[in-house]
């Protein structure tokens, strides 16, 4: 059991803040959960609100529980791994794996690979998701960035959240899609009948998720292939967003329309670059991954087809 006393100079702070700003390896959110869990105590007494008040000559004890071990087995399923290093890596998913164990999923994860492959992950996801940061979809393949210890989460989560590590997605879109770039802006939650899907709302009925992307070939009137620059990362963002213009992501089950044109097994969408602050040097480090064999060999055919110039993307094939 880790204790630690801190004795606050100013007022006017709120708890779980004053707590974030004296240490440097959990997360606001993390900080939260502890508060609730009766894990500080202000001036002797617990508190359980995130929100209470903290004046100068308070003093605030944090109690940090032993490390749970990971719930989740070590598997040894082959995944590649682009970069690794003391505190973090980059790994290129395949499509068909899912990111961490869930809704009934408990093997053949990424994490239960990550568990087998690397020598530590943080614990700031739980148990369930050691060294999770962010997520991409089942089916969507692509990099994943990966915290090895707690310290690394906290400065890449913040990266993300804050903007400055760059996602960028390729994807091929149904249709004709006539801007060569552009802003979507809308909020996103839960499709108010379909419990499993998502969908844009009303604004201030979701959550605020904005993507910009540029149109990068077009195929004929019938597809377009876009490339996608993620500013928020709302679950199923790009495909929840493609849907909204006119345009889903072609081979998308849930998204897409319902007659699909082309024989893939899945959205063709995937997680092309991260570019990212390193979390201890802050050198900034950019990672590619090319496309998946399914995905740039249907670009091929597409491209023989409509007599479509590679240029502008032979460099993911």
């Amino acid at each position: 059991m880790d204790k630690r006393l801190f004795i606050a100079e100013t007022a006017n702070k709120r708890l779980d803040t004053f707590l974030s700003e004296q240490t440097d390896e959990f997360t606001r959110s993390r900080l939260k959960k502890l508060i609730e869990e009766g894990k500080v105590t202000l001036n002797g007494a617990v508190t359980q609100k995130a929100g209470a008040d903290v004046r100068a000559g308070d003093v605030i004890e944090l109690t940090v529980p032993e490390a749970v071990a990971y719930a989740v087995k070590a598997e040894n399923i082959p995944i590649e791994i682009v970069y690794q290093d003391a505190d973090f890596a980059v790994v290129n998913k395949p499509k068909g794996m899912t990111v961490h164990i869930g809704s009934g999923v408990v093997e053949g994860t990424l994490v239960n690979a990550l568990l087998y492959a690397l020598d530590s992950l943080s614990g700031i996801g739980g148990v369930l998701r050691p060294g999770i940061v962010h997520r991409i979809d089942k089916d969507t393949t692509g990099l994943l960035v990966v915290a090895k210890n707690d310290k690394s989460h906290v400065s890449l989560a913040s990266q993300i959240a804050e903007k400055t590590c760059k996602r960028t997605y390729y994807a091929l879109l149904e249709g004709n899609v006539k801007e060569e770039r552009g802003e979507i802006c809308t909020d996103i939650g839960r499709h108010p009948t379909d419990r499993l899907k998502m969908a844009v709302l009303p604004f201030g009925q979701g959550k605020i998720a904005v993507t910009r992307f540029e149109t990068v070939a077009h195929f004929g009137v019938d597809f377009t292939l876009c490339k996608f620059e993620l500013q928020t990362g709302r679950t199923h963002q790009i495909r929840v967003h493609a849907k909204h213009i006119g345009h889903p992501v072609a081979g998308d089950p849930v998204y897409g329309f319902k007659k699909q044109k082309l024989p893939a097994n899945g959205q063709l969408l995937h997680a092309w670059q991260l570019e990212l602050n390193h979390p201890s040097s802050g050198e900034r480090m950019t990672f590619t991954a090319p496309l998946p064999q399914e995905f740039a060999e249907l670009l091929k055919k597409l491209s023989a087809k409509y007599q479509t110039d590679v240029a502008p993307f032979a460099d993911v094939l």
